[in-house]
This record gives structure tokens, C-alpha cells and sequence, in this order.
């Protein structure tokens, strides 16, 4: 906030009146917070014409926040054995990415799916305004999901319906 002093405009900040302290207020970000953007945890991405991975890519509109989040399952015992995430948003963002990645990985298809955004913002102590993006990395983790099975059913489909050709 600009304060006219002097015939000129000066950041609030550099205000300062007699007698009354001047008080600044930082919003910080919780550890886990930072250590998941600094260090952020399964950065990359698969194959998405893979049968075995499922993508889901999301976004918020309103922030320009964009989450890719892919999974990689076993078809045999139908665990997600990998993960990765690419993001292109803010540190929380990032860090609810990086964290959901971790979450999924050795989980049932059916138990991610109960993954909700509260436990992720939870986990990194989000403030309110912050909130979206654990949403964010809850529907990147259910698109994946979907895209998965659909993946597997348009196989599955293709499989039963058409001609096995012996190569020599």
C-alpha cells in the first residue's frame, strides 16, 4: 500500500510514524512444504502410449496452476509400481505433486482413489488460499486412474476382437 509523505508516493513499508512501531508480517511456508519444492520427489514423465501407464493432466484456470501426474501398474496384481509428476505452478503445487506421487506408489488402484485433497493439504500444512492445488493433485490422481482403465478396457476389447498375426 502506497502512502502520500512530502509531495510523494512511498511504499507503506517505509513509513514509519513516531511512536508506533511498524509491524511486518511474513507468510512462510511449512517444512514440508519446502523440502517437496526443493527437493521435489518423482519429476519426470512415461510413456503415455504405454498400456501400463494412466495420465492425468489437470488444471486451475484461475491460478494458471498445471499438474501431470502418471502411474505405471502391474497388470498382474493391479498395483501401481512407479510414478512421476510434472508440474508448472507454484510451490505448493509442486509440493502436492511430489507428495502425492509418493503416496500412490505400492498402493491398489481402488485405495489411491480414496487419496483425498484434505489429507494432502494436511500433510503440507497448506493455508486456505492454498487449498487448490492439493485439489489439483487429487483429480490429477483419479484422471490417472481413469485414463488406466480406460486404457485397459480399449485393449482388453481390441484384444478379444481381433486376429492374432503370427510374425515369422
Amino acid at each position: 500500500m502506497l502512502r502520500l509523505v512530502g509531495k510523494r508516493l512511498v511504499p507503506q513499508s517505509q513509513v514509519q510514524t513516531l511512536g508506533t512501531p511498524t509491524l511486518r508480517l511474513r507468510r512462510r511456508y511449512h517444512e514440508r512444504v519446502v523440502d517437496h519444492y526443493n527437493n521435489p520427489r518423482n519429476v519426470g514423465s512415461f510413456d503415455k502410449e504405454d498400456p501400463t501407464v494412466g495420465t492425468g493432466l489437470v488444471g486451475a484456470p484461475a491460478c494458471g496452476d498445471v499438474m501431470k501426474l502418471q502411474i505405471k501398474v502391474d497388470q498382474h496384481s493391479g498395483k501401481i509400481v512407479d510414478a512421476c509428476f510434472k508440474t508448472f505452478g507454484c510451490g505448493s503445487a509442486i509440493a502436492s505433486s511430489s507428495v502425492a506421487t509418493e503416496w500412490v506408489k505400492g498402493k491398489h488402484m481402488e485405495e489411491v482413489l480414496s487419496i483425498k485433497n484434505t489429507e494432502i493439504a494436511k500433510h503440507l500444512s497448506l493455508p486456505p488460499v492454498k487449498l487448490h492445488c492439493s485439489m489439483l493433485a487429487e483429480d490429477a490422481i483419479k484422471a490417472a486412474v481413469k485414463d488406466y482403465e480406460s486404457k485397459k478396457a480399449k485393449n482388453g476389447s481390441s484384444d478379444a476382437s481381433s486376429p492374432k498375426v503370427a510374425e515369422a
